[in-house]
């Protein structure tokens, strides 16, 4: 599960493109934020990724990314150009393909999607170049790979969906197999989760996308003109009624705040857990099979998969006395705090880039140990706080949920209140000393950053003590 949306410039208040993601993952999926800075490679060289090595360009740009704890690859991210980028899974019938392929010895691993992501940051510098590089790669290498640790291939890989925005417009592109289609958007507003949307239109594309879809007996040949490409690829033994529920109600949010969305709304709508609908609760208890609540964590701590690892909302800039500013939490943004990261800085907090007792490493999944809890780790320190308001972390405990969500609420809520009315004057200081002394800009941002972070950090271990003290 994830969910990932975008509101253009004309919906925005502020007339900035800003873009959001859930990144769903296993409960144990730590997910660091890691910071590369731009990068001159030697002719000849190589870089592996997960599971395909690749030749390296001259330059990688500089970027953000949230990475799972053994993943090369990353599941949102942005670069130094106000490129950003989010994935989802999606089911289709080229992956069934591949996999029993793969089962009989027949379908060498690919790309990841989070590879995709990471690639197209460091090589691109704007959407149209990033749905171009993807493609290309897409077509030349293929997907396919196990992307959940402790999974093998066949039941942890997945083909992707993702939205491609820069300061002027965004792209979805869907990824089946070894074929792609994309569609430009430039006005509204757009959201995907966990199912292929791209029907009988779009922009740009594999060339042989249609007639795969006859050859494989997918399509008609005579309907070959009107080709419904996620009719056609998308795999029928897969429901998608959860995945279209969870898009229906991003788009609701969306749609009642058109002309008048900020980065505030995006994190309500990341927040989301049907509030003020007929669907009640904090969230949904974990015998229920659906996960419909964009904001997931499930109401038992042994229960594998059902997390929100991190999430993001990234504004990106109007013009060139702007910064992009990737506003990032992690685990569930409920019981989260967005604070302010900056791609043009030097680096993040060691403890955002650290994971836990296994540490930060590029691993195969099948080879991959459940991480696990360090006090060093500020993911993992969220993700005790969530077990502690959940009550998770209490054997046989009720609901502490609403009681103890609202306290961490109304100490976070007031943080990133204090974030947004502080960023303007760091960001207008730092752009103007950016021409002169580049060196203290970064040093400004990142001043800035680590000290929200630390705030962050004290109130979180303040909250942890409160409710520890106070468990039955």
């Amino acid at each position: 599960m994830c969910d990932t949306w975008v509101s253009l410039r004309n919906v925005t208040k502020s007339g900035n493109v800003i873009f959001a993601k859930n990144s769903d993952r296993p409960i144990f999926d730590c997910q660091p934020l890691v910071f590369q800075p731009r990068h001159n490679w030697h002719q000849g060289s190589t870089v592996q990724t997960e599971y395909v090595s690749l030749p390296q360009v001259p330059v990688t740009f500089a970027h953000l990314g949230s990475s799972p704890y053994w993943c090369w690859g990353y599941e949102e991210g942005i670069n130094e150009f106000g490129v950003v980028i989010g994935n989802e899974a999606i089911n289709t019938r080229t992956f069934r393909d591949f996999a029993e392929a793969h089962s009989n010895g027949g379908a060498p691993l690919g790309l990841l999607g989070m590879d995709l992501i990471r690639l197209a940051l460091e090589r691109t510098q704007t959407a149209i170049e990033a749905v171009q590089l993807m493609g290309n790669l897409i077509e030349q290498y293929g997907q396919f790979g196990a992307a959940v640790p402790t999974k093998t291939h066949t039941e942890g890989g997945y083909d992707n969906s993702f939205i491609i925005a820069d300061p002027n417009e965004a792209w979805v592109l869907e990824a089946l197999g070894r074929r792609w289609a994309a569609k430009r958007f430039t006005q509204g507003y757009v959201s995907i989760s966990n199912q292929a949307t791209i029907r009988t239109q779009w922009d740009l594309g594999a060339p042989d996308l249609k007639d795969y879809a006859i050859q494989q007996g997918w399509w008609l040949k005579e309907n070959r003109d009107t080709l419904d490409l996620a009719r056609a690829y998308s795999d029928p033994q897969v429901s998608r009624q959860v995945s279209h529920i969870r898009a229906m109600r991003s788009r609701q949010l969306l749609a009642g705040h058109v002309g008048d969305i900020n980065e505030r709304w995006m994190m309500r709508i990341a927040r989301d857990h049907y509030e003020d609908t007929f669907l009640q609760g904090p969230y949904f208890d974990a015998a229920d099979p659906d996960f419909l609540t964009l904001c997931m964590h499930v109401s038992c701590a042994d229960f594998t998969w059902g997390n929100t690892a991190s999430s993001c909302v990234a504004v990106l800039p109007k013009s060139d006395t702007e910064l992009p500013v990737f506003w990032w939490t992690p685990g569930p943004p409920c019981n989260g705090c967005y604070v302010p990261f900056f791609v043009h800085g030097s680096q993040v907090p060691q403890s955002v880039s650290r994971a836990g007792t296994f540490g930060k490493r590029v691993v195969p999944p099948d080879q991959v140990v459940p991480d696990q809890f360090s006090s060093e780790s500020y993911w993992w320190l969220f993700r005790r706080l969530m077990d502690q308001v959940k009550g998770d972390a209490i054997s046989s405990s009720p609901n502490y949920y609403p009681e103890r969500n609202r306290r961490v609420r109304a100490v976070f809520d007031s943080l990133e209140d204090e974030f947004s009315s502080q960023l303007p004057q760091i960001a207008n200081t730092s752009i103007d000393h950016r021409p002169s002394d580049p060196e203290s800009f970064a040093r400004r941002l990142d001043a800035f950053t680590a000290a929200c972070v630390q705030k962050v950090t004290s109130a979180l271990e303040s909250l942890l003590r409160e409710f520890e003290a106070t468990n039955s």
